[in-house]
């Protein structure tokens, strides 16, 4: 009989996070894959594991899946772990995962963290349906049209981004979505300095640039999605009224403009058939 591929959950920070399945069967396997031994290597020697490590990683997965595979055959059953959190979630593993499939042996989930869903569940944003879109490009170019492709996109929006651009990637769903769309920004999660933060995208830019959300660690990122038309025309014809009774026309209209990302113009227009 072939051996087992266990796909094992581990912390995305918190060590204790580990569950007692998962500190089970790194022990009881027979090699442990992992993107990085050395990090792995740290969190076998926290729970007191000596199973044998073999990096597989983007680099150098295509080479090593033919081993594993040959271990797998052979009855030795294999946990395959990242450096954090689920693998293949943004982590390498696809290929072993597929060719295991491919060669009928047994693929068995060891669940556990996922900064995805630990974002999802404390963002206080819909999550019934979501789309998880992983790390945004690294060029401008190639960011804002993806983001922008995805502005009428109405399941919630998760993303991953690096402390390098979590400034500019805020400020471009802030161009792509409308300042005023809700979203929610999850950093260094689990982790001694964690930090929640529910806000406008707009506001969610405003603190970064100023520093109250910390330029350091990792980030998750919640978008809400795009509100349906009907949804929206309500939304807009509540923000303009409510503003058109303490200011005039055109202050109101440049603010419902910064808000929502809409022309000032065009919002002008509303109010005044609002006011008719």
């Amino acid at each position: 009989m072939s051996g087992t591929l266990y796909v094992v959950a581990t912390p995305i920070g918190n060590l204790e996070d580990l569950t007692p399945r998962a500190r089970q069967m790194l022990a009881e396997v027979s090699l442990v894959a992992a993107e990085d031994t050395r990090h792995t290597g740290r969190l076998l020697m926290h729970i007191g594991c000596k199973t044998r490590l073999l990096a597989l990683h983007e680099h150098n997965e295509e080479k090593v899946v033919g081993s594993i595979l040959k271990m797998l055959v052979n009855g030795n059953s294999v946990a395959l772990v990242s450096d954090a959190g689920t693998p293949l979630v943004s982590d390498p593993g696809f290929r072993l995962v597929r060719e295991a499939h491919a060669n009928d042996i047994k693929v068995s989930p060891v669940p556990g963290a996922s900064a995805v869903t630990a974002a999802l569940s404390c963002a206080g944003i819909a999550t019934d349906r979501f789309c998880f879109e992983g790390f945004l490009p690294s060029k401008q170019v190639a960011r804002r049209s993806l983001l922008g492709s995805l502005a009428d996109e109405q399941r919630t929006l998760v993303f991953y981004e690096s402390v390098h651009r979590i400034g500019e990637s805020i400020a471009d769903m802030s161009a792509a979505f409308g300042a005023g769309r809700q979203a929610f920004i999850g950093r260094e999660l689990t982790k001694m300095h964690e930090q929640c933060v529910q806000e406008t995208l707009g506001e969610l830019q405003c603190q970064i640039e100023c520093g109250a959300i910390v330029g350091k660690g990792e980030f998750v990122v919640v978008v809400a999605g795009s509100a349906t038309e009907s949804e929206s025309s309500l939304e807009l014809g509540r923000l303009l009224s409510a503003l058109s009774t303490q200011l005039s026309p055109s202050d109101a209209a440049k603010i419902a403009a910064d808000a929502t990302g809409l022309k000032r113009n065009a919002l002008y227009k509303m109010l005044l058939a609002l006011k008719d």
